[in-house]
């Protein structure tokens, strides 16, 4: 398996003889050992370059050439897009006016992404669903257009969705906050604001006096806070996550779904349990991905948010998912709120909330543009809005019925939680399956069953009646 994704490797092969060891694709081996080799630059950003001991300009630059390396070592010269794309995007910024600066930086940043999504599918490789050079342009794409929005926000006072800044960056600083060798290759996004404080040091003063009150204040206010056990609590859930992805993903394939033989021979409750179970298994490769990246930037001193009650630093500003909030979701909403956070926060505030007309389908419609341009992502965003439409129906119309009691709202809690990771598991098939094909199989077989089932209650009516 290892040498035949050699090929659509684009980065290094230093580390091909590993990729073979571990029958993994060479350039998953080069993501993880980035990422690895970013975590322990990240202790030593915060410990050698702490801002009390070097100036904002070395912190910028040491961060984005470190940032620059690790992209040439994953993709090679594909890595020169992140470039481009971040030169183009500047320039709209330098020249463009500014009561349309942020929309033609949108439509250049979010065009040029699709330009290299539909290139990466259609002309090298349809198909390779693995680390690749647009995972990042995808990041760099909302952190561009995020500052976009919050320069032409804060120059014209009209709107408050971001936190407002005046200053257009330098050359310098807009790279570091594009490319810096924390948030390279999983990102996540983040407000220029609170990343430029993270350099200059100012990060933690604010939040002190915001979050921590009498006492605590007094304790805290002077003494930075670590990071050290957030980082080693989530080092612990990304190993417990890759060792259940790896156990499991491929004993539960969710091609299995689509396959003849499984779905004539398999009762359709089995098959649900099975969906259930093959979207379960992969979703701590997620988990693992996106938790890795987030204690990086702990590690480098990013993501402080204030103090819990108890007086313990919160380390989640820009967490990506709360697992156990995901896994337990009782709402098609609820899932979505704890998924890809920043990129959630993201779609909210540059779509949902500036579009006049049926913003819930824009949002969609844009989630389904940024992730790709496979036929999967937008049936994906198309059936998911079906369902966020359907799930605030019943919520507004039905659960009302089940608050009066304790045990009235545990049942409505147990059967909505059912029903939301059925929903969400029918609605992210394509997603996986990526191709049209495969995904109209498993909606025409899921529509077969449900025909069947209907003439089945009816049959079973008329009988009683009769």
């Amino acid at each position: 398996m290892a040498t035949q994704t050699t090929a659509s490797c684009t980065g290094s092969t230093l580390l091909q003889p590993l990729s073979e060891i571990i029958n993994l694709p060479l350039d998953q081996v080069n993501f993880v050992a980035c990422q690895l080799f970013a975590l322990l630059m990240a202790v030593w950003f915060r410990i050698y370059l702490h801002p009390s001991k070097t100036s904002p300009f070395i912190r910028h630059v040491v961060a984005t050439l470190l940032g620059f390396y690790l992209a040439l070592f994953c993709f090679g010269w594909y890595s020169l897009h992140f470039l481009v794309q971040s030169g183009l995007s500047y320039s709209v910024m330098v020249f463009a006016g500014l009561e349309h600066m942020h929309k033609y930086c949108f439509i250049v940043t979010l065009g040029y992404l699709i330009l290299c999504q539909i290139t990466r599918v259609y002309v090298f490789d349809y198909g390779m669903y693995s680390a690749d050079f647009t995972g990042p342009m995808m990041v760099i794409t909302q952190k561009i257009t995020s500052m976009a929005f919050e320069i032409h926000d804060g120059k014209n006072k009209c709107q408050r969705l971001f936190k407002a800044r005046v200053r257009m960056p330098s050359l310098l600083e807009y790279l570091s906050y594009n490319c810096n060798f924390m948030g390279i290759l999983a990102g996540p996004t983040c407000s220029y604001n609170d990343y430029k404080a993270f350099i200059e040091g100012t990060c933690y003063q604010p939040r002190h006096q915001e979050s921590a009150n009498g006492k605590e204040n007094g304790k805290y206010k002077q003494t930075e806070p670590s990071p050290k056990n957030d980082v080693i609590s989530k080092l612990c859930t990304c190993a417990v996550s890759l060792a259940i992805y790896l156990s499991l993903y491929k004993l539960l394939p969710v091609e299995r779904s689509v396959n003849d033989d499984f779905v004539n021979s398999t009762p359709f409750h089995l098959q649900v349990i099975y969906l259930y179970l093959a979207m379960l298994a992969l979703r701590p490769k997620y988990y693992f991905v996106w938790t890795l990246a987030d204690a990086i930037n702990n590690a480098a001193g990013f993501g402080f948010n204030g103090y819990n009650t108890d007086g313990s630093p919160r380390w989640d500003l820009i967490s990506n998912l709360r697992i156990l909030d995901i896994e337990f979701a009782t709402s098609f909403k609820m899932f979505l709120d704890n998924w890809n956070i920043q990129t959630a926060l993201w779609l909210k505030r540059v779509c949902y909330e500036r579009c006049p007309v049926n913003p819930t389908a824009a949002t969609f419609l844009l989630s389904a543009m940024w992730h790709g341009v496979y036929p999967g992502y937008y049936l994906t965003f198309l059936t998911g809005i079906g369902m966020t439409m359907a799930a605030r129906a019943v919520r507004h119309n039905i659960r009302p019925y089940f608050l009066g009691s304790d045990s009235y709202k545990g049942i409505y809690d147990v059967i909505t939680w059912a029903w939301t990771q059925v929903a969400i598991s029918y609605t992210v098939v394509p997603f996986v399956l990526l191709a049209v094909g495969p995904s109209l199989k498993f909606y025409r077989y899921a529509c077969q069953v449900k025909k069947r089932r209907a003439v089945l209650i009816l049959q079973n009516i008329l009988c009683i009646m009769l």
